[in-house]
């Protein structure tokens, strides 16, 4: 067991509002600590490390051993309540798991995981699951760039993707015939008609099947991702799908992303979000978590463990989905878990954009830049 340095105060909120540009008044209005907040009050910011904590105590054995990197992966966190200004908070900590050395695209590195339950008094208001790897400095490995696979337009299918630029799903349609088809052709295989033309289709459609694809390698795109054939106007439609894992029949729709047509979820969206990453934003959310890792604010540090710059720290992410998700439901929505997975490091310099769909059992968000997803992950709320 383990006590905060400080009660919830409301200077640590300001500070850490101000730092996330989060502008929600419920917080000081109400005298509570935002629910993304939870681990900053017993993170041991530059203290020495404390006997007896899990995590502290296995990643100074493994920086022994030459694990020097580090790295945040996953978070869960479940919030069973706000915490409010004046109380004190204890963290109990236990050590689920360490994984055998494995391969990462940084280095060889294995993965911790802690499980946290957070109490005022005997009280549980909240748990987190963390996972962390460790990891030893590889210098970056040069490697040729390889451009982004792109449609070949031809006569036939011109038309389609001078729609798919003008935010339009265009279906081939026979004009002798009515019939549809796609992909496109020269000429109708229901009648041989050479009259060829396309309706605009609303872009609902259903999910027929799907698969996630791992293998090959998809030049400038990460993998896995999911792959769906859409029944869509009459015809099927292969497209990449972006959502929680989808089932059979499941209602999609059409949206245009980077020159192609993708399918999500049917289901309400949110306004995306785009966020210039500064220096000071990195650099000033670190301290506003209380994280002095110094991958988070010393570039010759990041570089040196195999970053190009200094990156968000994981505590800074979820602050920032929390923002993302309250500033879009409204102030009054309360957050009761976030779920997150970290992907490509967010640098200093980067555009983040988010964008949100609205699920039965959650809200799902998805942070990117240009190199690729940052964070997806599930957000529980109460409206």
């Amino acid at each position: 067991m383990r006590a905060g340095r400080d009660p919830v105060n409301l200077p640590m909120i300001r500070n850490w509002l101000e730092a996330m540009g989060d502008t929600n008044p419920v917080y000081e209005r109400d005298q509570v600590a935002p629910p993304a907040m939870i681990q900053v009050w017993t993170m041991r910011g530059l203290a020495p490390p404390i006997a007896g904590d899990p995590l502290g105590d296995i990643s100074e054995k493994l920086e022994r051993d030459g694990y020097a990197g580090v790295v945040a992966t996953d978070s869960a966190q479940t919030y069973h309540r706000l915490l409010k200004i004046g109380e004190e908070i204890t963290v109990r900590s236990r050590l689920e798991s360490v994984t055998d050395p494995k391969r990462t695209a940084l280095g060889e590195g294995r993965f911790v995981t802690t499980v946290s339950t957070w109490l005022v008094g005997g009280e549980p208001v909240g748990e987190m699951t963390f996972r962390i790897l460790r990891y030893r400095p590889e210098a970056p490995v040069e490697t040729e760039k390889t451009a982004k696979l792109r449609p070949v337009v031809t006569a036939d299918n011109t038309f389609f993707w001078d729609g798919v630029a003008e935010g339009q799903l265009r279906i081939q349609r026979c004009q002798e015939c009515g019939s549809r088809r796609h992909p496109p052709g020269p000429v109708c295989p229901a009648c041989g008609s050479f009259r060829l033309g396309y309706d605009v289709s609303a872009g609902a459609g259903t999910i027929h099947s799907w698969v996630v694809h791992h293998h090959p390698p998809v030049p400038g795109r990460r993998g896995p991702f999911t792959v769906a054939l859409v029944d869509v106007d009459g015809v099927r439609m292969v497209g990449e799908y972006r959502g929680p894992r989808p089932g059979i029949g499941d209602p999609v729709r059409v949206f245009f992303d980077d020159g192609l047509p993708l399918w999500r979820p049917d289901v309400p969206q949110l306004e995306p979000w785009t966020l210039e990453v500064t220096p000071t934003l990195v650099v000033s959310t670190a301290l506003a978590t209380r994280d002095h890792q110094n991958v988070h604010h010393d570039r010759d540090a990041a570089v040196r463990l195999g970053s190009r710059d200094i990156f968000l720290n994981i505590l800074t992410t979820t602050g920032l989905v929390q923002r993302f998700v309250t500033d879009r439901l409204g102030h009054t929505t309360t957050v009761t878990g976030i779920r997150i997975r970290l992907g490509a490091p967010c640098h200093a310099y980067d555009t983040l954009t988010f964008t949100g769909q609205v699920l039965p059992d959650g809200v799902e968000v998805i942070g990117r830049t240009a190199t690729g997803t940052h964070v997806s992950g599930i957000v529980a709320v109460q409206r």
